[in-house]
This record gives structure tokens, C-alpha cells and sequence, in this order.
């Protein structure tokens, strides 16, 4: 899952908000989230104003976060 899914649903936004706040379509944000497509410089630092990520930090919005995350479990 990409952090920016995870930053959205962390807010509680759907993806028609985001869209909304970062004048894009909604169906752009569903397909930069599906990994369909991969925006442009200008769409990724509207993304990251919309989620509330610093501008220096937008291109982080595409790394993959594991949602079996286990980091921060013991190790045995």
C-alpha cells in the first residue's frame, strides 16, 4: 500500500476530498494509488499539501509501506 493511501485514511479523507483539495479528478487520485499512474512533479506536491506532508517530503507519498509491518515487534 502506497503511504500516501495511508496518510489519507489516517485523516479519514476519502479519495474524492483529496482530489477536491489538490484540484485534481478524483479518478487520478485512484490511479496514483492503485499504481496505475505516476504523477508529475506538480501533481505530487498538490498530493502532499492536500495530506498535510511537507514539500520537501511529497515524494515520499509513493514509497510502499508493508501492512504486515512487523518492525516493531521483539525480535526472538
Amino acid at each position: 500500500m502506497l503511504r500516501m493511501k495511508v496518510r489519507r485514511v489516517e485523516r479519514g479523507a476519502s479519495q474524492a476530498q483529496i482530489a477536491r483539495l489538490a484540484q485534481m479528478h478524483p479518478s487520478t487520485v485512484s490511479l496514483i494509488e492503485s499504481g496505475r499512474l505516476r504523477p508529475g512533479l506538480g501533481q505530487l506536491r498538490k498530493l502532499a499539501r492536500a495530506l498535510g506532508v511537507p514539500r520537501d517530503q511529497a515524494a515520499t507519498l509513493l514509497q510502499e509501506v508493508g501492512t504486515n509491518d512487523r518492525s516493531n515487534e521483539p525480535s526472538a
